[in-house]
């Protein structure tokens, strides 16, 4: 890729790897905290029974990963794609799980598996490792 283009699908995913560590800070913080007003009913039948190691998880992987890519796409670094790619497979695998121990509960799991599919496309087209 080269010119506008290139920068369009490199702000692009920039944007929208900065959008999901947001995201996924404010929902860990808001699970840390003890979630309240979010039923525990939907956490029957896991390995947990409230929402503060799913929320360290979450703010961690997949926040914490998100935000590494995103400075490593803005930053035009040569490790990017390959960081891109693995938070866009830790978004991916975060909602895949929670899709099998919880089930369907919000509109924002499909979001979040479109974002995360859309994460992965932009990374493909950012250029290999020099």
């Amino acid at each position: 890729m080269t010119g506008a283009k290139d920068r369009l699908s490199r702000l692009s995913l920039g944007l929208l790897l900065a959008f999901v560590a947001v995201n996924a800070f404010g929902g860990g913080i808001y699970g840390v905290a003890g979630a309240d007003g979010v039923s525990t009913e939907w956490l029957e039948g896991t390995p947990f029974r409230d929402y503060l190691i799913p929320s360290i998880i979450l703010l961690v992987a997949v926040g914490g990963s998100s935000l590494v890519a995103a400075i490593g796409v803005f930053r035009q670094a040569s490790w990017a794609r390959q960081a891109a790619f693995g938070a866009g497979g830790i978004l991916l695998m975060w909602i895949a799980v929670q899709l099998a121990l919880i089930g369907y509960q919000l509109w924002l799991q499909p979001t979040f598996v479109l974002i995360a599919l859309l994460v992965l496309v932009l990374a493909r087209l950012l250029p290999p490792k020099r």
